[in-house]
């Protein structure tokens, strides 16, 4: 376990615990030193001690006093926007590297596909939101066919998969996610709907996206998105198309009032439908929001690692 690099997870809930178990499982070249949270009680600290991580729940003020955090270069940051303010004002100037699972965007966003390698030097990387990296991708996908004026994205989660800090970040989730919409996918304006649906049982992770476009070809749109869903599963293998794009000719005066000044002809909304289902290392397989932001994070981490690697040799 020596020649792998080690991490802490701050956040004990089924973000940091999910991400947890991912490293345990799968990572070969990290290693889970600490796990932060504030409940001593809580299922993720608790796990943590049984797979022989060390813990506390003293947050991160606790996190710098353990001697673990001496060995750690990674500081995985699941909890919610606001503490992820504090806790990356507590580790200013430690030299430890962050990625953040929470809306707070201080750090450059990232979706591993689109835009991962302009930014593995950033002290602090933001991974967007979990409607932000299973649909941004395909925004960016159709955007490098053709412009791409206006781009909406409607993700419909269980209800069951949204925990406290999903609920208490909405406000967050939507203005993150439209403003990565357009800084990442390359839609010159975004929006982002959040729908926690609470039928029972519980339904998997459902994500449409539309774009508007002017004259292209569909053909080369079709491939872009097609290919860009099978790179996004080769981290999250229940990333997949529920059905065929879509191409519904419109009017440019249907479209007048969502389309930002100065735009070309706009002629066709281009729809993409789909469903992530999670891998279950720790949460439900129906909370594929949960696992797309945590396999997305070690994607990340892994990627630092091995930038790393490279740069020493």
């Amino acid at each position: 376990m020596t020649d792998r690099v080690g991490v802490a997870i701050i956040g004990s809930g089924n973000i940091g615990t999910d991400l947890l178990i991912k490293i345990k499982r799968t990572s070969k070249n990290l290693e889970a030193l600490a796990m932060v949270g504030i409940d001593p009680e809580s299922d993720g600290l608790a796990r943590a001690a049984r797979l022989g991580v060390a813990t506390t729940a003293e947050g991160v003020e606790g996190l710098l006093r353990m001697p673990e955090f001496e060995r750690v270069r990674i500081v995985l940051d699941a909890t919610s926007a606001a503490a992820h303010v504090a806790n990356a004002r507590a580790l200013e100037g430690s030299g430890r590297r962050l990625v953040d699972l929470t809306p707070a965007a201080l750090g450059p966003f990232v979706i591993p596909p689109v835009n991962l390698g302009e930014h593995l030097d950033a002290p602090d990387i933001n991974m967007v939101t979990c409607g932000g990296q299973a649909t941004i991708p395909i925004v960016a996908a159709v955007s490098r066919v053709t412009e791409v004026p206006y781009a909406e994205i409607v993700a419909s989660v269980a209800s069951r998969s949204a925990g406290p800090g999903t609920r208490a970040n909405i406000d967050e989730f939507t203005e993150t996610t439209a403003h990565a919409i357009e800084t990442v996918g390359g839609a010159r304006r975004g929006k982002a709907i959040i729908i926690l649906n609470p039928a029972e049982p519980p339904l998997i992770m459902r994500d449409t996206v539309f774009c508007l476009v002017g004259q292209a070809d569909h053909d080369e749109i079709r491939r872009s998105v097609e290919e860009m869903v099978a790179e996004v599963a080769t981290y999250v293998p229940g990333y997949r198309l529920v059905q065929d794009v879509q191409f519904t000719p419109i009017e440019r005066t249907e479209a007048a009032t969502l389309l930002p000044e100065g735009s070309g002809p706009v002629d066709t909304k281009v729809s993409v439908f789909l469903e992530v289902e999670g891998a279950a290392h720790y949460l439900p397989a129906y909370a594929g929001n949960l696992d797309i932001m945590t396999s997305a994070a070690l994607r990340v981490a892994e990627r630092i690692v091995e930038q790393a690697e490279l740069v020493a040799r």
